[in-house]
């Protein structure tokens, strides 16, 4: 059986989170918002109505060519792309063929890969079509929303590293605060080129576009259906055709939907209505400056410290990861982690990071009463989850503890007090001795008693050596 290597290239659409859309003055958040709601005159392409370019959107559009690595072009225009689909009442889209935003960059994958970036272009989006059985229906909030387009050079070439490219390209993206990131309203989606060609071959296979993916999930589990869809027609003999495709995540298959245009297909055109965007050296590295903290650089940080599958998993959080960054103690970080991966991540908590996180103060508050003893693990952890409550949000971590009761005794007089009074009890004599006979397993109970007297309060280690000392 012949070897197939695939060859896969990315076009990733990321909508801008400006205020308002790309050339008109509405809502460019319509999350949330009744259909056809935030649109204009302009976006419904009536006539007479002229573009205004949102001066925003090339500020998000810079700050976006930054962390690609890639150089900004000081020269940009725009490009009429002629198409006619329900969902674009103009008849046209607004974008940048010929003189892009964005040039040649790069992303580098968590194992090192570099992935090359062609350019990436400022473009209006369309808006959104629901087909029923028998109709559909246009929803025109989305229409003239400001998106870049980000095109990879065909460097990937397995499922996995598409997977990690489309999630390493959503972490910059959300980072650099230039989306807000929702996949499942479509913020970020991904049209994912795959063709496969026998090994040593020079020349690139037949290629295939699975269109609108909008979860890493998804593009992962497409471009493994594509390649063995594929790979099946090759060594039947016959011919892989260029064409887009759909992708169902409920059959875990792709379908034919459409012959592929090609560029001549849309008549480009230089836009006649927006003049050309020339940009000071100046703003671009205003906006150098203004960069935070990247994944990269926190990868970086915590690989010091922190497992890499962990880090891994904690990088999808920004807030989380600003919060631990802001701790520096190494020990501090170690424990708070835990805490965050054992009580919301893995318990499924995660949505509280969606609210405001603890204060610097309560954590390492929270650390060093672990550390004294003053709170158990189990303590620790309810302190933890009471953090995330309105009510305790502004508290202290000592306040806290002590309104839940959770503060351990540690005074030894004290306990030695308490230890005394239980085994002065006739119901603990027999424990007693069958410790003093060797059976220590008896200790557990006494322990217990010992805990059950202070109702809970007592340092369970403490008691077990006072315990010890007195039944030797």
């Amino acid at each position: 059986m012949t070897k197939y290597i695939p060859t896969i290239g990315i076009e990733c659409h990321v909508q801008l989170c400006t205020k308002t859309k790309l050339f008109s003055e509405v809502d460019n958040d319509a999350r949330l918002k009744e259909p056809n709601s935030c649109v204009s005159p302009v976006d419904y392409g009536l006539p007479g109505m002229l573009p205004r370019l949102n001066q925003d959107a090339i500020t998000y559009a810079v700050r976006a060519g930054l962390v690609l690595n890639s150089e900004i072009n000081l020269e940009s225009r725009f490009d009429r792309k002629h198409y006619f689909y329900p969902d674009l009442p103009k008849g046209y889209q607004i974008t940048q063929m010929y003189h892009p935003i964005i040039g040649a960059g790069f992303v580098e994958l968590p194992d090192g890969t570099k992935i090359r970036i062609e350019h990436a272009h400022l473009e209006e989006d369309a808006g959104k079509l629901s087909h029923e059985s028998t109709y559909s229906l246009v929803d025109l909030n989305r229409a003239g929303t400001p998106l870049i387009e980000i095109v990879s050079m065909p460097d990937i070439h397995s499922a996995a590293h598409a997977r990690d490219y489309t999630k390493e390209l959503w972490r910059l993206m959300t980072y650099a605060k230039v989306t807000f990131g929702d996949l499942y309203n479509g913020n970020m989606r991904f049209d994912v080129n795959i063709s496969l060609a026998p090994e040593g071959s020079e020349k690139l296979g037949t290629r295939a576009e699975v269109k609108n993916l909008n979860s890493f999930r998804s593009v992962e589990r497409a471009v493994e259906y594509e390649i063995k869809r594929q790979a099946k027609l090759l060594e039947k003999g016959e011919k892989v055709i260029q064409e887009t495709r759909g992708w169902s995540d409920a059959t875990g298959e792709t379908t034919s939907q459409r012959s592929k245009e090609e560029a001549q297909d849309y008549r480009y055109m230089p836009e006649p209505d927006i003049p050309p965007i020339r940009l000071a050296p100046e703003v671009v590295e205003a906006e150098r400056a203004r960069l935070p903290k990247l994944p990269a650089e926190y990868r970086h940080d915590f690989s010091k410290i922190l497992p890499a599958d962990l880090i891994e998993v904690l990088l999808d959080y920004q807030n989380l990861v600003e919060k631990l960054a802001e701790l520096e103690d190494e020990k501090a970080i170690k424990k708070v982690t835990n805490l965050f991966s054992s009580v919301l991540l893995a318990e499924e908590n995660a949505s509280l990071l969606n609210d405001e996180l603890p204060t610097k103060e309560q954590l390492l508050e929270l650390v060093e009463m672990n550390d004294k003893n003053e709170l158990s693990s189990t303590a620790t952890k309810e302190v933890f989850l009471k953090f995330f409550d309105p009510e305790m949000h502004f508290k202290d971590t000592r306040s806290i503890a002590k309104e839940l009761g959770v503060i351990q005794e540690n005074d030894m007089g004290a306990l030695e007090a308490i230890v005394d009074a239980v085994l002065a009890k006739p119901e603990t004599k027999q424990a007693q001795d069958d410790y003093r006979a060797g059976q220590e397993k008896v200790l557990g109970f006494l322990v217990g008693q010992v805990m059950k007297e202070s109702h809970g309060k007592a340092n369970p280690s403490a008691v077990q050596e006072i315990l010890k000392a007195k039944l030797k």
